[in-house]
């Protein structure tokens, strides 16, 4: 099943990406379990989100929203298909 994208492009953007690093080093920084693994040299929590992100193993959704207040929810992993350019 695939889902059609209204909203935007049909990949991760920037400031998307960005955002969900972010939101997910704060997450590990504060006790949550990491989703990866890791080489003993890794530790920096903006460098295991990006793992993270980068092995598709977060369950994440994009909540994509215009300015009428119109929105879309895409899942993560449908956005990651498409490699950002």
């Amino acid at each position: 099943m695939t889902i059609e994208i209204r909203i935007g492009p049909p990949k991760l953007t920037r400031f998307e990406r960005a955002r969900i690093v972010g939101a997910r080093a704060l997450q590990i920084s504060l006790g949550a379990p990491i989703l990866v693994e890791l080489p003993a040299s890794v530790s920096d929590p903006i460098d295991i989100g990006l793992r993270e992100l980068e092995e598709d193993t977060l369950p994440m959704t994009i909540r994509r929203t215009l300015p009428d207040k119109s929105w879309q929810d895409i899942a993560l992993s449908t956005l990651l298909k498409h490699k950002v350019s």
